[in-house]
């Protein structure tokens, strides 16, 4: 495990700060090769929700004729176990243990979840196509609780794993090392779809359950390299006789001067703001301007292109000393004006403003994703960047889910209305139902800046230490 360990961060470190734009998140007490290591649970992360929200979500309806609302149901279970990750988090913090390891053993047990998840997934998937001689409601079951599992066990690992980079980062480096590990979450999201892609290009069910297995066993690899020797040892600082104060105390603390829950409620609302119209955008281009498969397939790549702007200017704003909260507002108001040139696109019949605004969708959720996850940090209390990051994640997750399964649902039953001549003659439109999801959307975001607004101020008053500087280093998902 050592020489494997080794070799993989002398591979990452040959690359040379100067081809890794997110060198500069290294320290001396974490070193890049250290740091990308242990980026590595993120990857496996990546990988379990390509896997469950892209690739199993095709085969499942299409080569293996599921019903869709069951598919829906299924991917949407993992969602479940989001809001506990502020609980995972608080318990990380406090864990009691001979060991003296406090996210260690979370962290693995997240692992073991996901790996028993994936054991399970391809066979309950096989008797849920109806293509055995059980009853297809043992795989109705099984179906579930893989994805239950999967679920638990990611969420469980990311939660633990970046409180661990937040424990061993300098305080000033944390911002930049908790936002690389999201860079690799995506990095693990985008190897994992296209090489499931090509694994399966050749579809059937044994290849199936082979690719399934090969991710139990990657998971299984990559987070045990992530995790070999990366937390020491301290017994005193887990010994069982220690206090340990009670959620709901941690929680009110956290929460004292209402901060911290003016803060999330920003993040939830910006969030749904930003993610409502994720399955949107294509079927919008493709079906309102006539664009072709093509051209709603490089939106992806413009959108991309609208963060990495974002994180320059994040990069001058927060290097010159500006605030997070006021930079998450920055972003808000560019959602504001993205939407809107989405939404007069279709009268207008223009793909160029259309394109202009999903490159602008990109450019505001990249501004306020970094305000906040600094925001977030600064709130951290002296051990607790379990806490804080968990009620983060629970809620950007939370958020984020829900936004998307709210954003087609609106836009079916809207759609279906206007075209029913429900709404008027002059919205039978299709772009009637896609429309009122963005209006929904720029709502969402004035919420935000009214719930964001006066942190500006509070939370310049409170930080401990002048702003972190941000570069690409500090991409967040």
């Amino acid at each position: 495990m050592t020489r494997v360990a080794g070799s993989l961060a002398q591979i990452w470190t040959r690359l040379g700060p100067r081809f890794l734009p997110f060198a500069d998140a290294a320290t001396t007490e974490l070193p890049l090769g250290r740091l990308l290591r242990l980026s590595l649970f993120q990857v496996s992360v990546g990988m379990a929700v390509a896997l469950l929200n892209g690739t199993l979500n095709r085969v499942m309806i299409v080569e293996l004729g599921v019903p869709t609302w069951l598919v829906a149901t299924m991917i949407a279970l993992p969602l479940a176990f989001a809001p506990f990750r502020t609980l995972i988090g608080f318990r990380s913090d406090h864990h009691r243990s001979y060991l003296g390891w406090r996210r260690v053993p979370y962290i693995w047990m997240g692992t073991l979840l996901q790996f028993g998840g994936f054991a399970i997934m391809p066979f309950a998937l096989l008797v849920l196509s109806g293509d055995t001689h059980g009853p297809i409601l043992y795989g109705q079951l099984g179906a579930a609780l893989a994805f239950l599992m999967i679920g638990a066990g990611l969420h469980t690992t990311q939660t633990a794993g970046l409180a661990l980079a937040s424990d061993l980062a300098p305080a000033d480096a944390r911002p930049r090392v908790v936002a690389l590990l999201y860079v690799m979450l995506l990095v693990g999201m985008v190897a994992s779809a296209m090489t499931f892609g090509w694994l399966l290009a050749d579809f059937s069910q044994v290849r199936l359950i082979q690719v399934i297995q090969g991710a139990a066993l990657v998971t299984m690899v990559l987070n045990g390299i992530s995790l070999w020797k990366q937390e020491a040892r301290d017994p005193a600082l887990t010994r069982p006789d220690r206090p340990r104060p009670l959620f709901r105390e941690a929680w009110r603390s956290f929460r004292r001067g209402g901060r911290s829950g003016r803060l999330l409620l920003a993040v939830g609302l910006g969030t749904a703001a930003f993610n409502m119209q994720d399955i949107l955008l294509e079927p919008y281009g493709g079906q309102i301007l006539g664009l072709s498969v093509g051209a709603t397939s490089i939106l992806t790549g413009i959108l991309a292109g609208g963060t990495l702007l974002g994180f320059a200017l994040a990069a001058r704003v927060l290097g010159a000393g500006g605030d997070p909260c006021r930079l998450a507002g920055f972003g808000a108001t560019a959602g504001l004006l993205a939407f809107a040139a989405v939404i007069f696109a279709a009268p207008l019949d223009s793909a160029a403003m259309f394109r202009a605004g999903t490159a602008l969708i990109g450019f505001g959720g990249g501004l306020f994703a970094v305000g906040t996850l600094t925001a977030a940090m600064d709130l951290a209390a002296e051990g607790g960047s379990g806490l804080a990051l968990g009620a983060w994640g629970a809620v950007q997750a939370t958020a984020a889910g829900l936004a998307i399964a709210a954003g087609g649902f609106l836009r079916d039953a809207i759609g279906l209305l206007a075209s029913q001549g429900a709404l008027g003659v002059a919205l039978t439109h299709p772009a009637t139902g896609y429309g009122a999801v963005y209006l929904v959307e720029i709502v969402l975001l004035l919420a935000t800046l009214v719930a964001v607004g006066p942190l500006v101020r509070a939370l310049a008053e409170v930080r401990p230490h002048p702003p972190t500087r941000f570069g690409l280093a500090e991409v967040p998902g």
